[in-house]
């Protein structure tokens, strides 16, 4: 008699396990209905019994293993519920960024044949507008009960409070194929239309099983989790999947992400852990700073989207919070990099402990980094040759969904990210620029990065960005777009002796323009595409 097979890499093992081993921990929400009043309270083994509850759903509007089914949603209970109901079932969960322009949203809800697609009231507007330019959707849920249905939609539209309700809990998780697609996520920031990443059961669960290791985002059964990382976003970087597997309290922030509505509801909460992008950091930073509040609970925010500046990372420490800057991509399902101290931190020089804490980090278990240069060749590891950064995962995404052209690996099987790095022996790498985003000079490279980070240093400066402008004696030659705080002032001899001392001369840029913000993308990156042509024909001073 042959020996059992292994119990697959499944999700619906995650939110299984939750159940019974954490059935009692909390897990509460803001509501989309009434984002200011009290919280939705439920804990893991309730948000399994709903999450079975629309399995069955599910499978009443006919959706079939494979089926793609299409969430518009915040970080709410409900859009919980949908990640391992549908995963969990052996359909796609297929989430989608609502903020992005509307065609691109219908372009994206056609390619991916969505059956289904679940919205929070907030997209009901959206939505309805949306709804006859979509080829595949079949059924529409708004996620909220009878009472809150629109008096008027373009299509049959169902309640998800109706829907659960309809159905009982008794559902069976599937024992599926742990290669079988788990979810769809597009990326963002490519020219052209997005592109669609399928990722299994088995890539999500190795993923999710090494961001929780202590060296990454360290979490256990004893923290309270807040993913302000949007859901609809690279699985909300896993976290959603990270608090099953080890049994975090987790809390769901919903619409209201700024500073003040952050902050009450970490202190209210005692959360202890929470994931996002630096411009979020710092509108919470300046809330704490403007009203004296203390956070006693936070231990660890992980950040990533876009570079960290140092100075906000120096500005939370200062407060015993740790920022751990990390590094991603939708291809790398997503993390690939996140900066943890190593044992030896403590003895380094105030200077090369700095230098490191400022990297995106080192490899996560199971992934492996390497610099190249323009013909190809690794590059050495020394903190200094920079090049183009390719990677190996077990994780890395093999092909986009439904398409004919695959990922841009090297003739040897590695994944080109794109961006440009150094790696210095201790394994710590330095994203030094996006490859399309970077300055070259007169033949040499300047880092955009780099220059921000210095910039974001001064009193006066909100937010900056640098970008490539073409200089007629140079090639091109780094301008800078700076958000002033309100009543300040920056003048360029000032800007440009702010550089001295930090970086060669060559680099420091020859002019500012100040503008009125700086326009990110729907994930929280630079849309420094926009600026360049923005700024395209700006004159050099003389």
């Amino acid at each position: 008699m042959s020996a059992p097979a292994p119990l697959p890499l499944l999700l619906s093992n995650l939110i299984a396990h939750a159940d019974r081993q954490h059935g009692d921990t909390p897990v509460l929400s803001r509501r989309v209905e009434d984002p200011r009043g009290p919280l939705q309270r439920s804990n893991w083994r309730g948000v399994h019994g709903r999450a079975r509850r629309f399995a069955n759903a599910l499978g009443s509007l006919g959706v079939r293993q494979g089926d793609r089914v299409a969430t518009l949603a915040w970080n709410t209970h409900r859009h919980l519920e949908l990640y391992y109901a549908i995963s969990g079932s052996g359909a796609v969960c297929h989430t989608v960024n609502p903020r992005l322009y509307e065609a691109q949203l219908a372009w994206i809800l056609n390619d991916s044949r969505a059956r289904v697609l679940c919205f929070d009231l907030s997209f009901s507007e959206l939505v309805a507008g949306l709804a006859p330019q979509l080829q595949h959707v079949e059924h529409f849920v708004l996620l909220s009960d009878e009472e809150h249905l629109p008096a008027a939609f373009p299509a049959p539209l169902r309640a998800y409070e109706t829907l659960l309700a309809e159905h009982g809990d008794d559902y069976a998780w599937p024992l599926l194929d742990e290669n079988s697609p788990a979810g769809l996520c597009y990326t963002s920031g490519t020219t052209g239309n997005p592109k669609g990443v399928l990722y299994s059961h088995r890539t999500t669960v190795l993923q999710v099983y090494s961001c929780a290791l202590p060296d990454t985002f360290g979490l256990s059964a004893r923290d309270v989790v807040m993913p302000v990382t949007p859901m609809y976003h690279v699985n909300g970087w896993g976290v959603p999947y990270i608090a099953a597997l080890v049994g975090a309290s987790l809390v769901l922030p919903g619409p209201l992400q700024d500073g003040p509505a952050l902050l009450e509801l970490i202190n209210a909460e005692r959360v202890t852990f929470s994931n996002g992008v630096p411009t979020l950091w710092s509108r919470l930073l300046d809330t704490l700073n403007e009203t004296g509040t203390r956070i006693d609970s936070l231990r660890r925010l992980a950040v990533g989207g876009s570079t960290c500046p140092p100075a906000l990372i120096d500005a939370y420490a200062a407060r015993g919070i740790e920022l751990r800057h990390c590094w991603g991509m939708t291809e790398v399902a997503p993390i690939g990099l996140i900066s943890t101290p190593k044992a030896d931190h403590e003895h380094l020089d105030p200077e090369t402990r700095a230098a490191r804490r400022d990297k995106q980090g080192r490899p996560l278990p199971g992934v492996v980094f390497r610099i190249l240069d323009d013909d190809g060749r690794e590059l050495p590891h020394d903190g200094t040759a920079f090049g183009e950064l390719v990677v190996r995962a077990p994780w890395v995404v093999g092909n986009y969904f439904n398409r004919d052209s695959a990922p841009d690996f090297t003739a040897d099987g590695w994944f080109r990210t794109g961006d440009v790095a150094t790696i210095d022996p201790a394994g710590y790498v330095r994203i030094t620029d996006r490859a399309k985003d970077v300055i070259k000079s007169g033949g040499e490279w300047i880092s955009s990065i780099e220059l921000e980070n210095i910039l974001l240093t001064h009193p006066a400066v909100q937010d900056a960005a640098a970008i490539a402008v073409a200089h007629p004696q140079w090639n091109e030659r780094p301008l800078m777009a700076v958000v002033l705080r309100p009543g300040e002032t920056l003048e360029r001899d000032a800007m440009r002796a702010h550089f001295e001392g930090k970086v060669a001369k060559w680099w420091i840029p020859d002019d500012l323009v100040e503008v009125d913000k700086i326009p990110y993308t729907g994930t929280g990156k630079v849309s420094k595409r926009e600026l360049r042509e923005a700024h395209a024909g700006h004159q050099w001073p003389a």
